[in-house]
C-alpha cells in the first residue's frame, strides 16, 4: 500500500498537560482508518494537528514521503486534507450549491471590463455531480441545507471536501446525532469515498460503525497509541474491550 500521510513521534503539550505522547501513525492511500478512545484519550488533539488547527509541540508530519507543515486548516485543505467536524460547519440557510462551493465559487466574466458574476448554473451542475458520485440524489440544488436530513447534510459537507480535491477526509463522529437509517446512509457515504480512492480517517465512539466500515483501527489511551489492529480481526465486543482496557493482547 502507498503511504499517504504519516505522523512520527507527535507530541502535544498544553502547559504541564501532555495530550499526546510520541504518536506514530501511518495512513495508507484508500484506507478507511478508525480512531477510537475514551474521552481525553487524545483523539481531538490528533485531529486538530492533522487538520492544521494546531501545531504539535514536537514530531513530524509526512505526506507522500515529504515532510509537511500545516499552518492552518486552509493550508491542510490546500494540501489535500479536509476535516469534517461533527457540526459540519454548513450554512444552514444557504442552498446546497453555495455550501459546496463556499470559499471556492465559480466566476464567469461579462462583457463589462472588470465585472465578474457568480456562475450559479455551473455550480448547481457540479454540486449535483459531486452528490451523485456519493450515490446521493437531491433534485434541486437550490434546496436549503436546513431542509435536508442528517445523512444528506453529511453528503453536502463531503461534496465540499471533494470540491477542494481532498485526498484525505477526516470525519469526526459523523453519526453521533443520527438515527439508524441516517447512520446507514453515512456509512454508505464512507464506502463511496473509499471506492473512489479517497482516504478516510473516521473518529467515532460507535464500535459498530468502526467494525462495519474501517479496514484498520487505532486505539488511543491517555495520549498514547495503545493498540493498532486490522478491523477484520475484531468484533464489536473485542473492540469495545480494547478501547476500555488498551490491552491489545486480550482483544
Amino acid at each position: 500500500m502507498t503511504q499517504l500521510l504519516e505522523l512520527k513521534q507527535i507530541e502535544m503539550n498544553y502547559g504541564s498537560v501532555q495530550a499526546l505522547k510520541g504518536i506514530d501513525l501511518v495512513v495508507n492511500k484508500g484506507d478507511v482508518l478508525g480512531v477510537c478512545g475514551d474521552n481525553g484519550a487524545g483523539k481531538s488533539t490528533m485531529i486538530k494537528i492533522i487538520s492544521g488547527a494546531i501545531k504539535p509541540t514536537s514530531g513530524r508530519l509526512i505526506m507522500q514521503g515529504e515532510p509537511v507543515r500545516f499552518d492552518s486548516p486552509k493550508d491542510a485543505l490546500m494540501k489535500g486534507v479536509a476535516t469534517i467536524y461533527q457540526d459540519l460547519a454548513l450554512a444552514s440557510r444557504l442552498p446546497i450549491y453555495q455550501n459546496v462551493f463556499m470559499g471556492s465559487e465559480l466566476i464567469r466574466r461579462t462583457f463589462v471590463p472588470g465585472l465578474k458574476i457568480l456562475n450559479r448554473k455551473a455550480m448547481r451542475k457540479a454540486s449535483a455531480e459531486y452528490l451523485a458520485s456519493l450515490n446521493i440524489s437531491i433534485p434541486d440544488m437550490d434546496t436549503l441545507v436546513n431542509e435536508l436530513s442528517g445523512g444528506q447534510r453529511q453528503a453536502v459537507a463531503i461534496s465540499r471536501a471533494l470540491r477542494w480535491n481532498a485526498q484525505t477526509v477526516v470525519m469526526d463522529e459523523p453519526t453521533a446525532a443520527l438515527g439508524v437509517r441516517e447512520t446507514r446512509k453515512v456509512l454508505n457515504l464512507i464506502r463511496s469515498l473509499r471506492d473512489s480512492g479517497v482516504t478516510v480517517i473516521l473518529i467515532s465512539h460507535n464500535m459498530e460503525d468502526i467494525v462495519s466500515v474501517t479496514s484498520r483501527v487505532v486505539v488511543l489511551k491517555n495520549g498514547e497509541k495503545a493498540a493498532e489492529r486490522n478491523t477484520r480481526d475484531l468484533t464489536i465486543d473485542s473492540l469495545t474491550h480494547l478501547v476500555m482496557t488498551g490491552n491489545e493482547s486480550q482483544a
